[in-house]
């Protein structure tokens, strides 16, 4: 009878701790807050890279949720200001897969990211100049005989969903198979099949890296690229593809793995499996992981019971924590590729790729709710 009492108490303590899901009319005025401020701060006239870029992905889930054309013109202004393009360069003997900044880094998937929101405008708007450059570098890229695109986790974010939506554009079955053969590479060097983890990049790979304690050191807002980026492969993917079935056992491995990372405040830390290597809250990983997990409820690919509560935590630390009066998002890590100890993140660290991916979690929210009905 002891028994059976404690771990009555134990499961009604779990109940306990888990907040409730928010109302629906809640989570549109977040994400009315949230992106109302973020678009009369900052200008929709800028650079096709990566970090502004990964906020256009999180807009247009936005403008799906709201149909506010206030969200959809934003992006569309920033589509045209970069002329449906990422890096610039027309000659092909230059183009570059290196890490770079410059228009002749054409190949380096932070470049192709902007893809993706292209893609999105040009299913609203079947303008075939809207993916004309898209088309031109994805098939390129697709022709040549390297595999090693995608070599660092943020990577598959950028690309793996904007390979996945030109597949169902186009029809053509060559983006599947090199998303796979990409991703195969990714996984080699990458990824912890102990820990079900990935490395940012081969660098960081146990034992020749270590957290301060001596442990594996996960970022968590490499592990939220990986994350958030399989969701929206699977999202795009046919039941029938090819590979469905690896991506969908990596993202449910995955889905365990950092369930036993998140702390009890809701938050994931910027070192998943050492807190202590960099303390606090971290929104940009958390977000991601927030909208993967309910994602992956939404579609029936995780466990309700199981993930739901992860889900509702994550979500409690970001309109708790991370949102700010003003509608800013803090705690966000800045533009980096690890865990630094001592770095200073707190609510007044805010940037594009961690607003992109607050929205992400707020639209996968609403859905969450009205699948909840």
């Amino acid at each position: 009878m002891k028994l059976i009492l404690i771990l009555l108490l134990a499961a009604l303590g779990g109940c306990a701790s888990t907040p409730p899901a928010p109302q629906r009319q809640e989570v549109v005025a977040v994400i009315d807050k949230v992106n109302t401020y973020w678009q009369a701060t900052t200008p929709a006239r800028e650079w096709a890279f990566w970090n502004v870029a990964a906020y256009h992905t999180g807009n247009m889930e936005a403008y799906r949720i709201t149909g506010s054309q206030a969200y959809l013109q934003y992006s569309l202004d920033w589509a045209k200001h970069n002329q449906w393009q990422g890096a610039k360069s027309t000659d092909k003997s230059q183009w570059k897969l290196a890490y770079g900044e410059t228009d002749d880094h054409v190949l380096f998937g932070d470049w192709q990211i902007c893809f993706q929101t292209y893609a999105d405008l040009y299913q609203l708007d079947k303008d075939p100049a809207r993916i004309a450059r898209a088309r031109e570098v994805m098939e390129y890229q697709m022709s040549t005989a390297r595999n090693d695109y995608w070599w660092w986790a943020d990577g598959l974010y950028m690309v793996m969903p904007a390979m996945a939506k030109l597949y169902n554009i186009t029809g053509n079955p060559q983006y599947l198979e090199k998303l796979h053969e990409y991703f195969q590479y990714s996984n080699s060097i990458m990824y912890d099949r102990e820990e079900k983890l990935y490395y940012r990049d081969a660098r960081y790979v146990y034992p020749g890296h270590k957290s301060v304690n001596g442990r594996k050191d996960f970022w968590a807002r490499g592990d939220g690229w990986v994350f958030a980026g399989l969701a929206k492969v699977l999202h795009e993917l046919p039941k029938d593809a090819p590979h469905r079935e690896e991506y969908l056992r990596k993202f449910q491995g995955m889905a365990a793995a950092l369930k036993k990372a998140q702390q009890d405040e809701g938050y994931w830390t910027r070192s998943l499996l050492d807190p202590q290597h960099a303390p606090g809250p971290e929104t940009s990983g958390t977000a991601f992981f927030t909208y993967g997990y309910l994602w992956g409820i939404n579609h029936g690919l995780l466990d309700r019971a199981e993930y739901a509560p992860v889900a509702l935590k994550g979500w409690s630390y970001l309109t708790r924590t991370a949102l700010q009066p003003d509608g800013k998002i803090g705690y966000v890590q800045p533009i980096g590729d690890r865990a630094i100890p001592g770095q200073v993140v707190d609510r007044n660290s805010t940037s594009h790729f961690g607003v992109g991916a607050y929205l992400l979690a707020a639209a996968e929210m609403v859905r969450y709710i009205d699948n909840s009905k």
